[in-house]
């Protein structure tokens, strides 16, 4: 989501992490940045616009229901106030729907259009809905048009290129209202009438051109002012350009600035871009700038999603803090910036006692004549140097965004005290505050400096910060989205600098999203191409790693054999490099598939060489968790008495760790075992004793159930790479217990199968029961 906004209205109330990629993006658009929400003029094609939704289509007078939402386009030239429109327009019209407004930019602040991908998983995430990491088009789109059925919702979709941008993102749901802005018609989205902008008449343009310039001079000289409207040819964003110069400068006159602007009218057949009237009103306003705020605004069309604030224009231009926000403030005075609203800046509202930092936005239309001045002015290498300056400045920013959730690390909060004042955050509120709305323009900024190739020291710097950053403030779950594009990134410029542990690295980790996802089958792919990546880059860790996930993965699509071979292949990694906490961890996941595949020979084996690692680890846990899942198999097999004995070895071993949950668990594992065997007092006996270690057990002293006995060696076959330096530190995704769960809850039927083929003795029927609850987790343990 870096070159496109996507900000709600009626959905502001939503919690921060259904607006995670909408935060800070959005703006409310004024007519030409006309002061404090001041909108001028467009009566008639505001009518015109509210006619056109109760307007009968196509559908309707065929005798057939809608089958999408009503299509609104306005369609002008940028510069021509249509984007303040579309706003006027939903504005007015969002007390008729109920659901909010959601708006999105489709094209990007380069002129490229934003990928519908993109723009489809950003508005799922505004609207509340699920996304899926990693998904693709067709996927995004088909949940974002169920995400709206059933609602009344107006999509304000703004600077679309063409029709196939729009036509996928269109909701199904006729009770939905869509309002594309585009520089020409849609052709191909059906029953759509583009309400077409020319210039402001002349009362609303010199009321817009007051609005800067102040009502003194224009009301002196109505017939200069006349001439000046002429000369902007109406437009909005040319009249503002020139309000804004009148007003910085107070002893001209408004027949000063129309003689001007007819000096820079270029001779006829020779326009061009420059010759028309917003570019003849960017370079009255852009050439009288001084030196030093000239080249400070042409540096501002580096800035990502062109979004900017202090620290970015500070860092571009070499200059104070402080400095640098009293530009921007002049910049805005002046016409050049648009002030983004303080609610949207905000996030998900203030909860800090500090107020947001404000932002400020390039408009569209001025954006390409600020490029051009650029290029043209500055010398490659200061261009370069600018862009270094805002990357550093961006990753010691993130850096001190993440140091504020680690407070608690003495050697942190020295860090933190040793920052400058203006990169610190007083609170770890502020710090999130301070991410969600710069989330737009920090990923844009990732996604340019691994596009421009220059900056890959930098690049890696700054896709790994932010990935930490995310990770640290909104967890896993909540990031993946953003992640899964962080960790693309990362793989682009591992494969373009040939670096392979870093590649490894960030397979491993987008193969863990998949994984996460349910698309098992391409996570396998990528913990593949990771194992080859490792195994080139010499790094046993992450060879072990992908080991380890490859086998995984085969163990979430129930084929035990290879799983347990790969497992087996992991195992032999660290024997030979003598880690025994991970043989332990490696021997637990083969008993454990082992015994969904009904290897109960295998399985024992393999659990009591857990059992017996955990023992030289002295993990008395681990140990006792060990012998349980031992005990398990032994009745699996038929072989109660056996079982009884290593479950007593089992309570004792816990009793002996002191975890009382964990006692608690292996009695009621005990329980069961006598009652197979009869002693049902006994059971109850044990039973009751489980019950009273629970109640006095303190909160959050453990977890009783499945996850206490039932895995009792959870491994980091997902967890993610560490060490290493650079992008290989980056933060992983797996959550290995949500695909463990996942696991269980698929093999559950083939696990039962195998039992219903076995002959229905007393050994069959136990193990059927007992493969029956291990897949499905629902013993008691």
């Amino acid at each position: 989501m870096a070159e496109q906004a996507v900000e709600t209205g009626g959905l502001a109330a939503a919690p921060p992490e259904r607006r995670l990629s909408a935060m800070g993006t959005g703006v409310r658009a004024r007519q030409g940045g006309a002061p404090a929400g001041r909108f001028v003029g467009r009566g008639r094609e505001l009518k015109a616009l509210r006619a056109d939704i109760v307007r009968a289509g196509l559908d309707t007078l065929s005798g057939r229901k809608t089958p999408r939402s009503r299509v609104l386009l306005i369609a002008g030239r940028p510069g021509s106030g249509r984007t303040a429109l579309a706003e006027e327009l939903v504005t007015r019209l969002a007390g008729e729907y109920p659901d909010g407004v959601v708006r999105a930019r489709l094209t990007g602040v380069d002129g490229e259009p934003v990928p519908t991908e993109r723009t489809a998983r950003a508005l799922l995430t505004a609207l509340g809905a699920p996304v899926p990491a990693g998904a693709g088009e067709d996927e995004l789109t088909e949940a974002l048009r169920g995400a709206l059925d059933g609602r009344r919702v107006v999509l304000l979709y703004d600077d679309a290129a063409g029709a196939e941008q729009v036509d996928p993102l269109l909701p199904d749901e006729s009770a939905c209202l869509v309002v594309a802005v585009s520089r020409g018609p849609l052709t191909g989205v059906p029953d759509v009438r583009p309400c077409t902008l020319g210039g402001l008449d002349v009362a609303a343009a010199v009321d817009l051109l007051e609005g800067y310039a102040g009502p003194t001079r224009i009301t002196c000289d109505p017939v200069a002012a006349a001439c000046v409207v002429e000369e902007c040819g109406g437009q909005p964003a040319a009249l503002v350009l020139v309000g804004g110069w009148l007003a910085a400068r107070p002893k001209m006159s408004v027949v000063d600035v129309a003689k001007r602007l007819r000096e820079l009218a270029p001779a006829e057949g020779h326009e061009g871009v420059g010759g028309r009237p917003l570019g003849r009103a960017f370079r009255l306003a852009y050439e009288s700038l001084p030196q030093t705020p000239a080249r400070l605004l042409r540096l501002l069309a580096l800035a990502p999603a062109g979004l900017v604030d202090a620290h970015t224009t500070s860092a571009l231009a070499g200059c104070s803090v402080s400095a640098a926000q009293a530009a921007l403030e002049e910049f805005t005075a002046q016409g050049f910036l648009r002030a983004e609203p303080a609610e949207v800046s905000a996030g998900a509202g203030t909860r800090s006692c500090e107020p947001p930092a404000p932002q400020y936005r390039v408009p569209g239309c001025l954006a390409p004549m600020l490029r051009a001045a650029l290029y043209e002015r500055e010398r490659p290498a200061e261009v370069e140097l600018a862009r270094a300056r805002m990357l550093e400045r961006t990753v010691r920013q993130l850096h001190s965004c993440r140091a504020i959730t680690e407070t608690g690390d003495l050697a942190t909060r020295k860090r933190i005290a040793e920052l400058p004042r203006p990169l610190r955050f007083p609170t770890r509120e502020a710090a999130e505050e301070w991410l969600l709305a710069r989330l737009p323009s920090l990923l844009a900024a990732a996604r340019l400096a691994v596009e421009d190739g220059r900056l890959d020291t930098l690049a890696r710097r700054l896709v790994s910060a932010l990935t930490r950053a995310l990770t640290a403030h909104l967890g896993a779950e909540r990031a993946a989205p953003e992640l899964y594009g962080l960790h693309q990134l990362v793989l682009d410029v591992a494969q373009r600098c040939e670096m392979p542990l870093e590649k490894g690295a960030a397979l491993l980790n987008l193969g863990d999203l998949d994984a996460r996802a349910g698309r098992t089958t391409e996570a396998l792919d990528r913990y593949r191409e990771a194992l080859r990546a490792a195994r080139e880059s010499g790094d046993p860790y992450a060879t072990s790693r992908s080991l380890e996930s490859i086998a995984a993965a085969h163990q979430e699509l129930g084929d035990w054999q290879r799983a347990a071979d790969w497992y087996r292949r992991g195992l032999e990694l660290r024997l030979t490099r003598g880690e025994l906490a991970d043989e332990a961890r490696l021997y637990g996941r083969l008993g454990a598939v082992y015994t969904y595949a009904g290897e109960w020979g295998d399985a024992l084996r393999s659990w009591r060489a857990a059992a017996a690692a955990c023992r030289r680890l002295r993990d008395q846990p681990g140990h006792a968790r060990a012998l349980s899942e031992a005990a398990r198999v032994q009745e699996y097999a038929g072989r109660p008495q056996e079982a009884l004995r290593t479950c007593l070895e089992a309570v004792e071993c816990a009793r002996q760790a002191g975890d009382i949950r964990l006692q608690a668990a292996v009695r009621l594992r005990l329980a069961d075992t006598l009652e197979r065997l009869g002693d049902r007092p006994a059971a109850d006996l044990h039973r009751a004793e489980a019950e009273r270690l629970l109640e006095a057990a303190p909160a959050g002293s453990g977890a009783a159930g499945p996850e206490a006995a039932g895995d009792p060696l959870p491994g980091a076959a997902g967890a993610p790479i560490a060490g290493g330096g650079g992008i290989a530190g980056l933060a992983g995704t797996t959550d290995a217990k949500a695909a463990r769960n996942r696991s269980r809850n698929r093999s559950h039927d083939r696990a039962e199968n195998r039992a219903q083929d076995r002959p229905e003795d007393g050994q069959g029927q136990q193990a059927r029961r007992a493969a029956y609850e291990i897949s499905s987790g629902s013993r008691k343990d």
